[in-house]
């Protein structure tokens, strides 16, 4: 066993391996892979082996597109039959409400370029006559994926691993890791046979590795403590059934008939597949509990748990109903084991927070299907420093480290196991474990009809619905068209264009960073000019590939002091890069003093054309009518004011697009700001308002917004932020920008769609019958009247006036691309003087 590599990857089930293998590919020649006990021993050995193509997520849908391609090209590679039958995915809708979801689905699907077909009731009964179809509304059919063998793609990986130089060693578990300043040194302990167990022995060796990745799948907790994180991936039990022969089923293939593709009755929680003339059933039901939340004992190598059929005969009876001739069929096998969640359903795939070159890949809730394309993207990152699609929305530092807690993943992981079948509307909120993180003025924002959405933990208000709102209002307002919500931010969106919004933004990041190295890192770490003290300026950090890692906006309080706000809802993600970059970059500039404030203040967003008329109500200052002027206080910039008792950090800018402020305020006067404010805006009609109208007027304005047009898959030139962009000074990741060029355009988008629908920032567009390009933002413009959205095209499709269509519910809707800030474009009403 080699005691020195440029990678080790610790677990060897199906992500692992692959990982492995595709290090080695990418053109790593020193791979170690390191197994506790056998390769596929833990959640491998018992999945199920679907492949589903269906996802919601932009990254995910890509990630299992490239596994079931890559799959299908193992066995001419190393000989060895994966066990890929490719047998379609029919995925049945009961609802019409279902198959809108499938529908907005498809716009995933068409945009990353995954094949499917539409089928009526009638299609299906005439292609698989078993399946009962008259209570459907129809499917969507994918005919290029189906399941695997997991056992034999595993070992497939392995081989092909093995052949490209990937040393594989099992019964060898990783017991410990120290980072020595320029290599992991970690700790492997001999494991034995005792009495059925496996156990560590007295023989340790250390490995020194470069890069580290755990792919430890169950042992996920033991990971963490080990490196000293947090990671909320815990698994949950998942059960699913082997049933004897169906008769009706031998028949029907005994008659030369080809094998049912995978049935997903979404509106039951189950699936159904062949199992040699029998069905498999496999559930996602209420009620399932999380396992081996604070670890696996060692007792447990690849055992399962006794089977529950109470929790899942509503499932089987389903089935029943479905496939009506299985009803005869005894159980000839059960199976109920340990799959990894997460909160989101989503993997860790990534850098850990705070650890130099050490990657996650945990929480595989769909690992088989999974595996492949994680470790292809994966291997980019680490070989490449960035893979080619934005796996932000995979990263571990999605979920930060200061709050979150075994509890909260435990009762999350589980509602999340139970939500696989959900409907996954665009707007839903889930609502297990919360509130948890509210900010003051949370219990007036409730009495007051807010219906909260949860960013980074936060409770944040989404819109105000009516103040005698039953619980269950925001879950029954929930739709894939416009929903019972959307008057609320409809009239929300027109206060602020017309008269006055108050918005809670407390959720923003804020960091702190000083000290005698802190401008000359800041100009190195950021693409624009850094502000004058008292200005502010929006600014970009790229990744080292030159595209977009995170946001900010820089105000400059001193000569060496700087306040930065980045979105609420990346702000593990973006400290952990930041305080990574300030460690690695110290010598070089002097100190840098960076300290996270995101909990010390509050904010408030005010805006509209009577938002001065508000603040003037409360503002305190020897000169109170002008204070707020052009003149005192421009566009731009920061000042300190005094409103009514409450000292407040204010910078005159307004996502919105209007005369407005920020108002940063210590969070413990947060409910005395707010009541102030609320007093004083009666007076001038002003209106509460929530996250989503927020987001339909930024459109309007073209703002891009970090996580959908800004990302780790374009450079701020391809966004078209080049006025953002200083390319007279050096900057980190600037040669890699340039040299990317602009492969594709940021544009806005006015809709002609239809009546009772907005875009929700998923969609395809297209020219000519051709895809040309994804829309990233979407909703309504109250400006306009019509339908708006934010996206990527052809840089030759980027023109003023181009007309495009977008794909919405299946039909083509006329799209024109418009002006950037369609919506005053001179910004003459946010440098409104008075």
């Amino acid at each position: 066993m080699k005691t020195q590599v440029k990678a080790l990857v610790v677990g060897g089930g199906a992500v692992g391996t692959s990982i492995a293998y595709h290090l080695a590919k990418a053109g790593w020649d020193d791979v170690m892979l390191l197994e506790r006990d056998e390769l596929t021993s833990g959640s491998t050995w018992h999945a199920a082996g679907l492949l589903p193509l269906f996802n919601m997520s932009y990254a995910t849908t890509h990630i299992h597109d490239y596994s079931v391609k890559f799959y299908k090209t193992l066995e001419q590679e190393t000989g060895l039959n994966a066990g890929f039958a490719v047998v379609g995915n029919l995925r049945m809708a009961q609802t019409q409400e279902r198959m809108d979801e499938y529908m907005l689905y498809a716009s995933t699907a068409e945009t990353v370029g995954v094949p499917f077909e539409w089928l009526t009731p009638e299609q299906i009964k005439a292609r698989w006559p078993l399946i009962r179809t008259e209570d459907l509304k129809g499917a969507i059919y994918h005919n290029t994926d189906g399941y695997i063998n997991p056992a034999d793609v595993t070992m497939a990986m392995a081989k092909g691993a093995r052949q490209r130089g990937v040393e594989i060693v099992r019964k060898w578990q990783a017991d410990g890791f120290e980072w020595n300043g320029s290599a992991w040194e970690v700790t492997v302990t001999k494991m034995v046979e005792k009495g059925g167990n496996l156990v560590p022995s007295d023989e340790t060796e250390v490995i020194t590795a470069e890069h580290v990745v755990t792919a430890s799948g169950n042992h996920v907790q033991r990971t963490a403590k080990m490196l000293g994180i947090k990671m909320p991936a815990i698994p949950v039990e998942h059960q699913f059934v082997v049933m004897d022969q169906d008769p009706a089923l031998v028949e029907w293939r005994s008659e030369g008939n080809g094998e049912h593709p995978v049935i997903r009755d979404a509106d039951a929680q189950s699936y159904v597949r062949e199992e040699r003339g029998g069905w498999i059933l496999g559930v996602y039901e209420k009620g399932a509990p999380s396992v081996f939340e604070h670890g696996v004992p060692d007792s447990f190598r690849a055992d399962l748990f006794p089977l529950d059929l109470e929790r899942i005969e509503e499932q089987y009876m389903a089935m029943i109903h479905r496939v009506p001739s299985c009803e005869e069929s005894g159980l000839k096998d059960d199976f109920n084991g340990p799959i990894c969640y997460t909160p989101d359903g989503n993997p860790l795939v990534g850098p850990a927070p705070g650890l130099e070159n050490m990657w996650l890949a945990e929480g595989f809730s769909f690992g088989i299907t999974a595996a492949g394309g994680t470790g292809y993207y994966l291997a980019q990152m680490m070989v490449e420093g960035e893979a080619e699609i934005d796996m932000a929305s995979l990263d571990p530092k999605r979920y930060g480290q200061h709050w979150m807690t075994t509890e909260y993943a435990a009762r999350k992981n589980e509602e999340c196991y139970d939500h696989v079948y959900v409907l996954h509307h665009p707007d839903e909120e889930r609502e297990a474990c919360r509130p948890l993180r509210t900010a003051p003025a949370y219990d007036r924002q409730k009495a007051a009809g807010a219906q909260f959405g949860c960013v980074n933990g936060f409770e944040r208000p989404n819109y105000y619905g009516p103040l005698d709102a039953p619980d269950s209002f925001d879950r029954e307002a929930r739709s894939f068209r416009r929903g019972g919500w959307w008057d609320y931010a409809k009239a929300e969106a027109g206060a602020i264009r017309e008269g006055c919004g108050l918005i809670d933004a407390t959720a923003f990041a804020k960091h702190r960073i000083s000290g005698p190295g802190a401008t000359a890192f800041l100009d190195w770490f950021t693409t624009n000019k850094l502000p004058k003290v008292g200005r502010i300026n929006l600014t970009y950090a790229l990744t080292e590939a030159g595209t977009t890692r995170t946001e900010y906006t820089i105000v400059r309080v001193a000569e060496d002091d700087y306040y930065l706000v980045s979105a609420g809802a990346w702000h593990a993600y973006d400290q952990d890069y930041l305080y990574k970059a300030i460690m690695a970059n110290e010598d070089r500039f002097g100190r840098i003093n960076e300290e996270d404030v995101t909990t010390k203040w509050g904010v408030f967003a005010i805006a509209g054309p009577k938002s001065r008329d508000v603040l003037n109500e409360l503002v305190k200052d020897a000169d109170a009518g002008t204070v707020l002027s052009n003149k005192r206080f421009p566009w731009l910039s920061m000042r300190d004011i005094e409103l009514g008792m409450c000292p407040v950090r204010a910078i005159r800018v307004a996502y919105t697009g209007e005369l407005g402020w920020e108002l940063h305020h210590p969070i413990e006067m947060q409910t005395y700001l707010w009541d102030q404010l609320v007093a004083a805006g009666e007076k001038h009609g002003m209106k509460l308002v929530g996250g989503r109208a927020q987001n339909w007027l930024r459109q309007e304005k073209s703002y891009r917004a970090f996580g959908t047009e800004l990302g780790r898959d374009a450079t701020p030139l391809e966004a078209g932020l080049d006025r953002f962009v200083d390319l007279e000074k050096d900057f980190l990741g600037k040669d890699a920008m340039v040299a990317t060029g602009v492969r594709s355009k940021c544009v806005t988008l006015l809709i002609d769609g239809p009546e009772d629908a907005d875009p929700w920032g998923r969609e395809a567009l297209l020219a000519d019958g051709e895809k040309v390009g994804r829309l990233t933002s979407g909703g309504y413009s109250v400006a306009f009247g019509k339908q708006i959205g934010m996206g990527y095209v052809r840089p030759d499709l980027a023109e003023v006036g181009t007309k495009l269509k977008v794909r919405m519910f299946r039909a083509l809707w006329d799209a024109e691309v418009v002006e950037d800030s369609p919506y005053d474009p001179n910004n003459a009403v946010i440098r409104v003087d008075g």
